[in-house]
């Protein structure tokens, strides 16, 4: 049996679409990884490009420490979560009355067939 015949696709199911279906992942996870690596690099080479425009000559590193970016996050979620409104807590349940609908009734359900 040679390679050829194991690879297409009537004779074992699939192996072509399931290998062509991997790789494009992989592919995909890859890029991915390389894009959100180096994007902090590309944000920081935008942002002094910017700061050397307005002309700030004292662009060193701008990496801020772990606790700080989550002391800001919670500066940030508290402010907003301030923002909603204070409810009452009080859950009232109204009992609602229908009007009679025929298009409800089970008197004419799909069981009561007519003889």
């Amino acid at each position: 049996m040679s390679y050829i015949n194991l690879l297409s696709i009537g004779s074992q199911g699939g192996w072509t679409i399931a290998l062509v279906g991997y790789g494009i992942v992989f592919t995909a996870l890859i890029a991915l990884v390389i894009v959100f690596v180096n994007l902090p690099r590309l944000l920081q080479i935008n942002l002094r490009s910017k700061l050397k425009k307005q002309g700030k000559s004292n662009v060193e590193d701008f990496n801020i420490e772990g606790n700080v970016n989550a002391a800001i996050a919670m500066a940030l979620y508290m402010h907003f979560d301030q923002i909603h409104d204070e409810e009452s807590n009080i859950i009232t349940i109204k009992k609602v009355t229908k009007n009679y609908s025929p298009w409800s009734s089970k008197i004419y359900g799909v069981m009561n067939q007519p003889r």
